[in-house]
């Protein structure tokens, strides 16, 4: 699902990706993870988290971005995206715009595309879209120059 809507949204150069060398190239985002090594049953603890949280804002330091679309599990809401405390650059309104700074950052939250999200339609794809949808709108709102 994640490169299917990289895809469609005009961010990566095809619908999928079968292999490290397969020339799949990712347009305008980057994709990271918060927890760098993998812990017993892909679920990191609190100290995991926490002793990753260095390596992750100094990434995100090297490059600016406009839009974080920050991808995990937590509470649900009406729609797709998720109350998830925001990184101190952040800044959120509710309507995706930044309120803070030039360059700061607007989180926007989504379940993770996991195979268990999407089975239990915890996470469709129209829901994962419109977090896209919502992340491009708020990187049109967020530029600096407007």
């Amino acid at each position: 699902m994640l490169y299917d809507t990289l895809y469609r949204f005009g961010l990566s150069s095809a619908p999928e990706s079968r292999a490290a060398d397969d020339g799949l190239q990712l347009r305008d985002c980057r994709i990271t993870n918060a927890v760098k090594c993998l812990p017993p049953a892909n679920k990191p603890t609190a100290d995991e988290v926490a002793a990753c949280g260095g390596y992750l804002a100094a990434e995100l330091a090297q490059l600016p971005p406009r839009v974080v679309l920050a991808l995990g599990r937590g509470r649900p809401r009406r729609d797709p995206a998720r109350a998830r405390p925001a990184p101190a650059r952040s800044c959120r309104s509710p309507t995706a715009r930044c309120t803070g700074p030039p360059g700061t950052p607007v989180i926007v939250d989504s379940y993770h595309c996991s195979r268990y999200n999407t089975q239990t339609r915890r996470l469709t794809e129209e829901m994962f879209r419109d977090a896209f949808r919502q992340a491009r709108r708020s990187r049109c709102s967020s530029r600096p120059d407007r």
